[in-house]
Order: C-alpha cells, then structure tokens, then sequence
C-alpha cells in the first residue's frame, strides 16, 4: 500500500470515529425516541466503518475534536436540520474518495450504500419548526432587504446626515416590520396550512426587525453619509449571503443562484433609490 493511500485511508477512519461521536451526542440531545434512535443508529453504523478501516490500516486514529464542538454547536444554536445537511454534505465529498480505495476492499461498497442509506434516513428526520416557517421568515427578510435597502439610499442621497436618515430609516422599518407582520398574519389564516398564523407573523415580524437593525446600525455609529451607504450595501450582502447559505445548507437548494438573485433584487432597487434621490435633490434643490 503506498503512503498516499494510506494517508487517504487514515483521513476517512479519522471522519468516521468523528461522525460516530457527533451523532451519538446530537442523538442525545433529542427528546424524540424514534429520531433519536435513527441518529443512534447512524453512529453505530460510522463506528463500525471506523473499525473496518482500523482493522486495514491496525491503527487507532484519534476524532476530529474542533470538528465535533463545532457540529454540535452549530446544530444546537442554528437547528438539527442544519447541522446535520452540513454534516452530510461533507460525507458526500468523502465518497468521491470511497471510490478510489476500492481497490482496498470489496466491502468499500457497503460503506458506501450506508451513507447513501443514512442521507435518506436524515432527510425523513428533518421536520423543525424553524423549516416550517421558513417562508415567513423569507418574507421578512427579503421585504426588508428589498424596500429598506433602497429606502435608505434615497434617504441618504435626499437628506445626506446620518442622523435624519437613522430616524426616518428606523420609523420606515418599524411601520413596514408591523405591515409586513399583520399581513402574514392575515395571510396564513387564509391558506390551508399547518402553520399557526400568530407565529408565522412573529417570524416574519422578527425577521424584518433584525433586518431593519443592521441596515439602520451604520447611520447611529458613522458620521460620513457615504461611508454609511458602503457598510449598508455590505451588510445587506452579507445577511443575503448568510441567509442564502443557510437555506441552502437545509433545503438542498442552489446557493449560487439563490444568492444572485437575492443581491440583484436588492441592490438593483437600491440603485434605482439612488438615481431617485440625485433627481430629487437636483429638480427640487432640496438642501436639508
């Protein structure tokens, strides 16, 4: 066996005793039996994988520990379904390395067939609350992004102190976050659905305000306006960017094509905010 593989090996029998420990832990966080013992079972399964390559390589290989607190924190603070589609997403490249060690052993394909197995099996755990109003919480966020962000261009261009537009900005966004929930509200009662519509409007209420917050937060600390309108336009591409990312992650989707679609809505209005506020300025002289 040549060093290179060995090394491969050695890498896959690392991940394995590490995904055996994650999913025991995250197994144990579960008040639900019958999903706790999937994810049970799921880790007995990787340690039995982390045996097959120990008994080729008769080394003992020790677990990815930042690996494991990180998984772990991230399912606790961002949701099970998160941390596990990560999870498994890294699993899926590693197969692509099962290929090559083939020609180690016949029962490769074993393993093989289990992560595939365990990808469908997590795929039927997920049913978190958080997914489940996914929608609201888009409905929020992106209403916010779009009408706030080019809100707040206008703004700036129009009334150039910080100070005005962080006052006009935060009224905007409090009396469009209140709208934007009371209409979901409203909306959701009216559909055939299993969401409560109370906490739909909450999470898009949320949503919305959290939105609104970091858009509004440069023009309360920064005193140049077009400074405020760089960090706006950052921070709004960056809460698309973590947004899109995570729903990705979750629900298999796209990244790419979620993320420029989302930034080109937002910074396309912004745009047309921006030219909006120059005409204003200039055909009204307005000199506040």
């Amino acid at each position: 066996m040549t060093p290179a593989l060995m090394k491969k090996i050695l890498g896959e029998q690392r991940n394995e005793i590490t995904g055996h420990i994650i999913y025991h832990r995250l197994a144990a966080r579960l008040r639900d039996k019958d999903r706790a013992a999937i994810l049970e079972r799921i880790s007995q399964d990787e340690l039995s994988h982390y045996n097959f390559w120990k008994g080729i390589t008769e080394q003992d290989v020790q677990p990815g520990i930042i690996k494991i607190f990180f998984y772990v924190w991230l399912s606790k603070f961002l949701g099970l379904t998160f941390g596990l589609k990560l999870l498994e997403n890294g699993e899926d490249a590693a197969q692509g390395v099962y290929g090559q060690l083939k020609s180690v052993s016949p029962d490769v394909d074993k393993i093989i067939r289990d992560e595939e197995e365990h990808e469908t099996e997590l795929i039927d755990l997920i049913d978190e609350e958080r997914l489940k109003y996914i929608s609201s919480v888009v409905l929020g966020l992106n209403d916010a992004l779009v009408e706030l962000t080019g809100a707040l261009v206008g703004f700036s261009l129009a009334l150039q102190k910080t100070q005005l537009v962080a006052i006009v900005g935060s009224i905007t966004g409090i009396a469009a976050s209140l709208s934007m929930a009371a209409s979901e509200y409203l909306s959701t009662k009216q559909e055939e659905t299993k969401k409560d519509p109370l906490k739909a409007s909450i999470y898009t209420g949320i949503a919305y305000i959290i939105t609104v917050t970091l858009l509004i937060l440069p023009y309360l600390i920064l005193k140049n306006i077009f400074v405020c309108l760089g960090v706006v336009v950052f921070a709004a591409l960056l809460v698309i960017f973590v947004f899109t990312f995570y729903i990705s992650v979750a629900k298999g989707l796209n990244f790419k094509i979620r993320f420029l679609e989302m930034a080109g809505i937002s910074l396309g209005v912004a745009a047309i905010n921006f030219i909006i506020g120059i005409m204003i300025r200039i055909w009204l002289g307005i000199n506040i």
